[in-house]
Formats: C-alpha cells, sequence, structure tokens
C-alpha cells in the first residue's frame, strides 16, 4: 500500500516538476512567460476598442488641440459677425478720418494734392457750419432735457396699475416703428399755417396763427417741438424698464415712514433710477446730435424757410451730395465724432460720481 501510494504521489507531482522545469528552461533562454504574454496581449486587446473609438489616452491633448477648442473654434463663430464689423463699421470710420486730412479729394478719381489741414480750417472759416454748430448744440440742450421729464411723468404713471396700461404702452411705442419720413410729412400738415391743426388750436383758444413752416423765427420752435415728440417713445420704454426693476419694498418702507408721492419719488425713485437716467441722457445726446430726418422733410430738403436752420449732419450732407466736397464732409463728420465722444465721456464721469454719492 505505501509502495502504491508513493507512487501515486510521485505520478501526481511529475506534471508540476515538469511544468516548473518547462519555465525555467524559457527564463534561461530569454524568452518572456507564457502567462506574461498572455497578460500583454490581454492589455493591448483592451486599448483597441478605445482607439477606434476615437479615445485619447491620457496625457496625449497637444498644444495644438487646446489651441482649436479656446480660439479657433470661437473665431470660427465670429467670423461672419467681424467680418460685417470691419466692412461697415471699422473700414468707414478709418476711411472718413483719411479722407478728412486730403487735401481737394476727388473722390471719381481718388485723386488729392497732399495731406494737410486744410479742410478743417475751410469749414471753421465757413459761416454755415458755425451756425451749424450753434443750432446742434441749442437743439440738444432743448430737445434732450424737456423730453426726459416728460417721458419721466409718463413712465411713472405706466408704472403704476392703471386701466388700459397695455394699450398706453403701445401707443407711446408705436411712432418706434413708423416711418420717420412719413411721420415728418404728418407733422408739416400740423404745421400748416392755413388748416394746420396747431394753428386751429391755437385759434380756438383765441390766439393767433403762427407760420411755423415759412416763419424763420420759428423754424427752430417747430424742429424742436418735433424732436421732443419723436425721442419720447425710446426715452419712455428705457425709464419705464427702470421703474420696473426697482424693488417695491423701497416703496412700502418709505410709506410706513410716512413719506408723501414727491418725496418717495425725490428720495427713492430717482437715485435709483440715476443709472437709467445717466444711459438714456447718453444715448438721446447722440441722437439729438445727428439731427436730420426731423429737418429735412418739414422743410422741403431745405435747412430752414431762410437756410438758417443748418445743423452738422445737414452741413455734411449738403457738402457731400450737393457740393461734392467730400474733404470737408468728412471732416465735419469727424468733429462731430470729438463733440460726441467728449460730452458722452463727460457724462460717464458724472454718473460715476453720483452713483459714488
Amino acid at each position: 500500500m505505501k509502495t502504491s501510494t508513493a507512487s501515486a504521489s510521485g505520478k501526481a507531482s511529475s506534471p508540476t516538476q515538469g511544468q516548473g522545469q518547462e519555465q525555467a528552461r524559457e527564463q534561461l533562454s530569454g524568452r518572456r512567460p507564457a502567462p506574461a504574454r498572455d497578460q500583454l496581449s490581454g492589455q493591448r486587446s483592451a486599448q483597441a476598442p478605445k482607439q477606434a473609438m476615437g479615445e485619447k489616452p491620457v496625457g496625449q491633448n497637444s498644444f495644438g488641440q487646446k489651441l482649436v477648442r479656446s480660439f479657433l473654434e470661437p473665431l470660427a463663430y465670429l467670423t461672419p459677425f467681424l467680418i460685417g464689423l470691419f466692412i461697415f463699421t471699422v473700414y468707414p470710420f478709418v476711411n472718413v478720418i483719411v479722407i478728412s486730412f486730403k487735401q481737394d479729394y476727388q473722390f471719381l478719381t481718388d485723386e488729392f494734392t497732399s495731406f494737410g489741414f486744410k479742410a478743417y480750417e475751410k469749414i471753421f472759416q465757413d459761416p454755415n457750419f458755425i451756425n451749424a454748430l450753434k443750432n446742434t448744440g441749442l437743439y440738444v440742450l432743448w430737445v434732450v432735457p424737456i423730453a426726459i421729464v416728460i417721458s419721466l411723468f409718463f413712465a411713472n404713471l405706466l408704472n403704476r396699475k392703471i386701466r388700459f396700461r397695455r394699450w398706453f404702452q403701445t401707443a407711446y411705442f408705436l411712432p418706434m416703428v413708423t416711418s420717420v419720413t412719413a411721420i415728418g410729412l404728418v407733422w408739416k400738415w400740423l404745421y400748416n399755417f392755413d388748416y394746420g391743426l396747431i394753428n386751429f388750436v391755437i385759434k380756438s383758444l383765441g390766439g393767433r396763427a403762427i407760420n411755423w413752416l415759412n416763419d424763420p423765427a420759428w423754424n427752430f420752435a417747430a424742429l424742436v417741438i418735433y424732436g421732443i415728440w419723436s425721442m419720447l417713445p425710446f426715452t419712455i420704454i428705457l425709464l419705464l424698464a427702470g421703474l420696473q426693476n426697482v424693488n417695491p419694498q423701497y416703496y412700502t418702507a418709505a410709506k410706513v415712514d410716512g413719506a408723501g408721492s414727491f418725496m418717495i419719488f425725490r428720495r427713492v425713485t430717482l437715485p435709483l433710477l440715476a443709472p437709467t437716467i445717466g444711459l438714456t441722457m447718453i444715448v438721446n445726446i447722440i441722437s439729438a446730435s445727428k439731427v436730420f430726418s426731423e429737418l429735412f422733410p418739414l422743410f422741403n430738403g431745405k435747412p430752414g424757410a431762410a437756410y438758417n436752420l443748418y445743423t452738422i449732419v445737414y452741413y455734411l450732407f449738403d457738402q457731400f451730395y450737393n457740393k461734392w466736397q467730400l474733404d470737408r464732409a468728412a471732416a465735419s463728420a469727424v468733429i462731430l465724432f470729438l463733440i460726441v465722444g467728449f460730452f458722452t465721456l463727460l457724462q460717464l464721469m458724472i454718473q460715476k460720481k453720483w452713483n459714488r454719492v
């Protein structure tokens, strides 16, 4: 029995010894053991599907790929906008500045004698340009403050819970979507000396009819009234949006403290509405400085009945389209840009100091 058991155990251990000897021979010959080869092939087979699916190994994101994702891809989306911005804004702006320094510039042949400030000297010696500066400045001083005060009054009313509020909001916004030329023709009929509605109201109240469009003394007043009316819709919308962003708790606290309507408006509404009013003033100053569409239809394309109502934009139009003095027209455009830019920066500085207080 012992002999058979020993022989059986010897036979059972012989395959194990044979495997160990085989592994030893493989190590001595420099070959990799079979299990190690199987493990390596398994790792390669596991990585193959990931590479086939496009998954990148960790740590292999190149600089070019990051550049594409962070810069080139957004630039591809912005390219159509940037092309339009360059063609319709940047290039005309730079070209106008360059033309303003070209002396005796000829548009059709693109010829000029030299570079210099001759165009600027000529426009400042032109009485029409000086008149245009004065009229534009007075127009801004009259129209912008009055339009903001009236718009603030109507915006405050529209912000309250009144009947037909939506209808009134639509009615005040409607002139913005109407043709400027059509509105100018309507105001030309309103100013008519014989059958205009404004003179009809004046005569009904016992006054004398005013020759708004043919009397040079009343031309500027007619332009200012029309300008105030045309500026109201946009200004009301902006101020109404600012009023609707004011927290109602401020009004509730002021009423609890016994403040009246005027005190609430002065101490609560105006300080909180100051940023919106500042923005409105900047936008309206820029718009009023470019007054032209209100002037042209009222006086049949002329700057007033006696050519006494030149504005900067009308002077630019006259020099460009009527007299073909492109260097002077460009110089007047640059002067207008500098004036508007100066007052815009001044307004921003005042608003910043107001916010600090």
